[in-house]
C-alpha cells in the first residue's frame, strides 16, 4: 500500500494544529502566565514535523484508495492526540506521557474524561488547550460521519450516502467541501452558545471554553466542580438545549439553512431521540420523587445529567452516584445509546436501534406468515439487506469489544462498576464513569497505567465507530 498520500494529508492536519496551538499561547502570554512559551515550542515542533510530513510525501496522485482512507482516519487522530500531549507533559502539571496522551486523546475524541484536578487554579491556556482539543474533535467526526465513513460502508453509514456515485477518489474533495459547509454551522451554534452563556452569568472566558465543549458534547469544564460550580438554572438550560443541538444530524441543519426547514423535525432518527431522551428524564425525575420528595429541585438535575450523559457530554452538577440503583442501571445503558448519526455524540446511534428493531419486527412477521416480503424501512424509506447486515455486524462488534473491555479492565484490578462503567465510558466517549474511583466528582487519576491504555484504546475505538480501526488489524488489509 502506498503510504505518501496519507502522511501528506497528515501532514497538513498537524500544520493546521501547529497554528491552533497559538491561541492558547497568546491567552496565557496576555495574562502573563510563563505556560505560552510552551505552547509556542510545541507550536513550532508540530509545525516543523507537519512540513516534514508534506515535503517527504508530496506527490501528484492525491487520491485516496479505500484502504488509505481507513488508514488515514485513525492515524489522524492518533498523531494529533500524540502531539496534542506535548503541552500537558511540559507545562507546570507535570503529567507523564501516559496521563498526557490519556488526556489528549480524551479531547479529541470528545470523551471528557480526566486525570487532572484543581481546574479552578490551572492556566488558562492549558484550560483552552483542552477545550479547544474537544471542539476540533466535534467537528472532525461530524465531516468524517458524513462525507468519508459511509464511503467506506462501515455500520450502516452508508444510509447516510447522500451522492450514490460518489467513489473513494473524491472522499478529499467531497471532506473539503462537507467541511466549509459544516464549519460555519458548527462555528455559528459556538458563539451563540457562548453568547448566551455569558449573557446568563459566566464569565467570558468559562463561556467560550463551556461552548467549545458543550457543542462539541466533550463536556471539559474549566471547574472541578462541573456546571454545578455556577447553580444558575439559565445556564443549565442553555448547556442542555445545546447539549441536545450538537447530538442532532448536522447533515440537516444543512437542509435546513437550504430552506427545507422541517428536514430536522421530519427526521425518524431526531424524532426516537428526543423521545428517548424525554422518556428517560421523566423516568429519573420519578425515580427521584420517590426517594426524596422534592419534585422542581429532582427534576431540574433529572433534566440537566440525563440529557449530559445521554449525549455523551459528560457533565454534571450533581454527583448521581447517590441516586440509587435504577438511575446507575440506566445511565449505563444510556452512555452506550449515544445521538444521531452525523453529530458530535458517539455509541451505538439511534439510527442503528431504529433499524435493528425493524430487522426483529419483521423477523416476527414472518414467523407468522412465513411467505410475506418484509422489508425493513427507515424514514419510510426500505432498507437494503446490505444495510441490515452492516448495521448488525456492527452491534456485534460493539458488544463484543465492549465485554472484552470490561474484562481485561477487571483482569488490572479494577472493581466491577469502574470496569462496567469505564468500558462504557470510553468505547462511547461520554466522559465519567459511575462508582467512587471514577464516578462523577473524581477523575481517572487513580487508574493504573495499564488501565488508562486500555481506556485509551477503547476511546478511539469508539470514536472512529470501531471498524474502521478494527479492520486495521486484520492480515488481509495489509496485503497488495
Amino acid at each position: 500500500m502506498e503510504f505518501r498520500p496519507v502522511f501528506y494529508i497528515i501532514g497538513f492536519l498537524l500544520s493546521a494544529l501547529s497554528i491552533l496551538m497559538c491561541i492558547p499561547g497568546i491567552i496565557d502570554a496576555y495574562l502573563g502566565n510563563d505556560e505560552w512559551q510552551v505552547f509556542i515550542i510545541t507550536s513550532l515542533i508540530c509545525l516543523f514535523v507537519g512540513v516534514i510530513f508534506i515535503l517527504a510525501n508530496k506527490s501528484s496522485d492525491f487520491n485516496l484508495s479505500i484502504r488509505q482512507a481507513f488508514l488515514l482516519t485513525t492515524l489522524s487522530w492518533v498523531f494529533i492526540a500524540l502531539f496534542g500531549c506535548i503541552p500537558f507533559i511540559f507545562s507546570n502539571l507535570q503529567l507523564s506521557f501516559t496521563d498526557a496522551f490519556f488526556e489528549s486523546m480524551s479531547g479529541i475524541t470528545t470523551t471528557g474524561s480526566t486525570v487532572i484536578s484543581g481546574l479552578d487554579s490551572l492556566p488558562h491556556g492549558i484550560l483552552f488547550w483542552r477545550s479547544l482539543l474537544q471542539w476540533i474533535g466535534g467537528i472532525g467526526i461530524i465531516v468524517i460521519a458524513i462525507a468519508i465513513l459511509p464511503i467506506l460502508n462501515i455500520g450502516g453509514m452508508q444510509l447516510f450516502q447522500s451522492e450514490s456515485s460518489v467513489s473513494s477518489e473524491k472522499v478529499l474533495p467531497r471532506a473539503a467541501q462537507i467541511a466549509n459547509a459544516i464549519g460555519t454551522i458548527y462555528l455559528s451554534l459556538t458563539l451563540l452558545c457562548a453568547f448566551f452563556l455569558w449573557f446568563y452569568g459566566m464569565s467570558f472566558f468559562d463561556a467560550i471554553n463551556h461552548s467549545m465543549t458543550t457543542i462539541a458534547t466533550g463536556g471539559f469544564s474549566t471547574s472541578d466542580n462541573s456546571i454545578g460550580k455556577f447553580n444558575n438554572l439559565n445556564i443549565e438550560i442553555v448547556i442542555s438545549i445545546f447539549m441536545l443541538l450538537g447530538s442532532l444530524p448536522f447533515v440537516l441543519y444543512l437542509q435546513t439553512v437550504k430552506g427545507n426547514i422541517f428536514s430536522l423535525f421530519k427526521d425518524s432518527q431526531v424524532q426516537s431521540f428526543l423521545l428517548l431522551v424525554l422518556f428517560s428524564i421523566i423516568a429519573v425525575a420519578f425515580w427521584k420523587y420517590q426517594t426524596t420528595g422534592n419534585f422542581f429541585a429532582n427534576f431540574r438535575s433529572s433534566i440537566f445529567n440525563t440529557i449530559s450523559i445521554f449525549t455523551g457530554t459528560g457533565y454534571s452538577t450533581q454527583d448521581f452516584n447517590n441516586w440509587g440503583s435504577f438511575t446507575t442501571i440506566l445511565f449505563l445503558f444510556l452512555m452506550v445509546i449515544g445521538g444521531c448519526a452525523g453529530s458530535t455524540t458517539c455509541g451505538i446511534k439511534i439510527f442503528r436501534l431504529q433499524i435493528l428493531y425493524q430487522t426483529a419486527k419483521a423477523q416476527i412477521v414472518k414467523l407468522l406468515q412465513p411467505h410475506s416480503v418484509i422489508i425493513p424501512k427507515y424514514n419510510k424509506m426500505p432498507v437494503s439487506e446490505a444495510i441490515t447486515t452492516s448495521v448488525m455486524g456492527y452491534f456485534f462488534m460493539f458488544i463484543v469489544t465492549y465485554i472484552i473491555l470490561i474484562l481485561i479492565l477487571s483482569f488490572l484490578g479494577n472493581d466491577i462498576l469502574t470496569s462496567l462503567s469505564g468500558a462504557a465510558s470510553s468505547i462511547a466517549n461520554v466522559g465519567p464513569g459511575l462508582g467512587n474511583v471514577i464516578g462523577p466528582t473524581k477523575t481517572f487519576a487513580e487508574l493504573s497505567d495499564p488501565s488508562k491504555w486500555v481506556l485509551i484504546l477503547g476511546m478511539l475505538i469508539g470514536r472512529l465507530e470501531l471498524l474502521a480501526v478494527i479492520v486495521l488489524l486484520t492480515p488481509t488489509f495489509w496485503k497488495d
